[in-house]
C-alpha cells in the first residue's frame, strides 16, 4: 500500500484483509498491487523475451525487480528453531561459497538490468570474515542506491563501525524476545546481552533507525508483544513483527502456530496506545508500517501468511553457493556459480537472470493446498 493511501484508506484496506486471511480466507493475489507495477513502466504488459540489457527485469505478472538478496554464508552462531536444526547442521564446504569478487561480478551484471538495492543475509552474515570488504566493493558501484544487512546481532558490536565506514546504511537485527530465558528457548544458544550491545553500537555509529525483526509464534511469543512495543518507544528502534513462515528445517510449521499481525496490532493498541498507519509507506516493501498515536514508536508487520504481498514483490535472490532464486519459496534454482567459474560471458549470466525472473510464479501459495515447502530451510536460502 503506497503513501498516497492516507490513514483512513490504510485502515480500511489493511486490517480487514489481515483478519479475513487469518480466519482461513482465500488470498486474492492481485488486490494489493498498484496498476503501475502490474502493467510495467510503460503502462503495458511487457512481453517476455524482448528485454535488452538496459531494460528492467519484469516478470510475466508485470512486477519490476530492482532488489537483490545476497546470502553470504549458511553458517550461523545461533540455532533458532524456525530456521535451523538444533544440532548436527550440515554446512556447505567453504570452497562452494561465492567469493566477494564473484558476488561483485554478479551484481555488476545485474545492474544494467535495473538492480538498485541490495540486502546481505545468511545464515549469519557477520560470521563471514571481513564482510565490510564486500560492502565496500558493492558501495563503489554507482548505480547501487541502497545496501542493507540482516544480522542476529551477536557480532555486531565489534563490526558496526567498520560496516558503517564501508558504506552500509541500513541494518535489521533479528531478536525474538526481550527476555534472556525466552531468547535461549528460541535460539537454543546464549547471546542475549551481546545482541542488545550490538543494537546500541549500531545506533551509536549512525544507523537510524535500527530495525528489529521478531518472528511471532503462537503459544510462545505473545508475552513479548507489549515489551517490544515499549522497547520501540524507549530506544527509537523500529519493531518489525514477522508472521511465522513454513521454512523451518524440522518441517514442524503449522498454521495454528502463526500469531497473526492483526492480533498483534490489537494487543499493542489496547495495552499501549492505538496504532496509526504511516502515510509514507513504500509500495514494494514487505512491511506495513504503523506509529503509535502520540507519534512515539514505529512498529511494522510482515504478514506473509495472513496478507501475502507477493504481487508487490520486487526481489530476487542468490544463495551463498551461487544459486539464483526468484522467490524465497521457489522450488527451482539456477546455478550461477557454475557460470561465473566456468568463464561464461556476462550476456549468458544476464540471460539467466532474465529467465529466472520471467519464470516467477504469482505467489507462494502457502494458503492453498498447492503449497510445497522448499527443500532448503531458511538458513540455506538466506533470509
Amino acid at each position: 500500500m503506497g503513501a498516497s493511501g492516507g490513514d483512513d484508506v490504510n485502515a480500511a484496506i489493511e486490517l480487514p484483509i489481515l483478519t479475513s486471511l487469518a480466519e482461513g480466507g482465500t488470498p486474492r493475489m492481485g488486490v494489493a498491487a498498484d496498476d503501475h507495477a502490474l502493467r510495467g513502466a510503460q503502462g503495458r504488459a511487457t512481453p517476455l523475451g524482448r528485454a535488452t540489457q538496459t531494460e528492467q527485469l519484469i516478470d510475466s505478472f508485470g512486477r519490476v525487480h530492482t532488489n537483490l538478496r545476497i546470502s553470504v554464508t549458511d553458517r550461523c552462531n545461533l540455532r533458532c528453531f524456525y530456521c535451523m536444526p538444533a544440532e548436527d547442521v550440515q554446512f556447505m564446504d567453504r570452497k562452494n561459497l561465492l567469493t566477494f569478487e564473484e558476488i561483485e561480478h554478479f551484481v555488476r551484471v545485474a545492474v544494467p538490468l535495473g538492480l538498485r538495492k541490495i540486502r546481505l543475509t545468511g545464515g549469519e552474515p557477520l560470521v563471514r570474515r571481513d564482510l565490510h570488504r564486500l560492502v565496500e566493493k558493492l558501495a563503489a558501484i554507482p548505480e547501487i542506491e541502497d545496501i542493507g544487512l540482516t544480522t542476529n546481532g551477536i557480532l555486531l558490536a565489534d563490526q558496526a563501525q567498520a560496516l558503517w565506514d564501508a558504506g552500509l546504511r541500513r541494518i535489521n537485527v533479528s531478536l525474538d524476545a526481550l527476555d534472556p530465558v525466552k531468547f535461549h528457548e528460541i535460539t537454543r544458544r546464549e547471546g542475549y546481552e551481546q545482541v542488545l550491545a550490538g543494537i546500541e553500537a549500531a545506533q551509536r555509529v549512525g544507523f537510524d533507525p535500527v530495525k528489529i525483526n521478531a518472528v511471532s509464534v503462537r503459544g510462545l511469543t505473545e508475552d513479548q508483544i507489549v515489551p517490544f512495543g515499549h522497547f520501540a518507544r524507549k530506544t527509537g528502534v523500529e519493531m518489525r513483527f514477522i508472521e511465522f513462515m513454513p521454512l523451518d528445517a524440522d518441517n514442524a510449521w503449522e498454521r495454528g502456530k502463526v500469531l497473526f499481525a492483526h492480533e498483534i496490532i490489537e494487543t499493542l493498541s489496547r495495552d499501549i496506545q492505538p496504532l496509526v498507519p504511516c502515510e509514507d509507506q513504500d509500495p514494494h516493501a514487505p512491511a506495513t508500517e504503523f506509529v503509535f498515536s502520540d507519534g512515539v514508536g514505529r512498529v511494522s508487520f510482515i504478514a506473509s501468511i495472513s496478507q501475502p504481498f507477493c504481487m508487490k514483490c520486487d526481489r530476487f535472490r542468490i544463495t551463498s553457493d551461487g544459486k539464483l532464486r526468484n522467490c524465497l519459496f521457489s522450488l527451482e534454482e539456477t546455478d550461477v556459480r557454475a557460470m561465473l567459474r566456468g568463464g561464461a560471458p556476462d550476456s549468458e549470466i544476464a540471460d539467466a537472470i532474465r529467465a529466472s525472473v520471467a519464470a516467477k510464479k504469482e505467489g507462494h501459495e502457502i494458503n492453498t493446498a498447492r503449497y510445497i515447502q522448499p527443500e532448503r530451510p531458511m538458513y540455506s536460502i538466506g533470509g
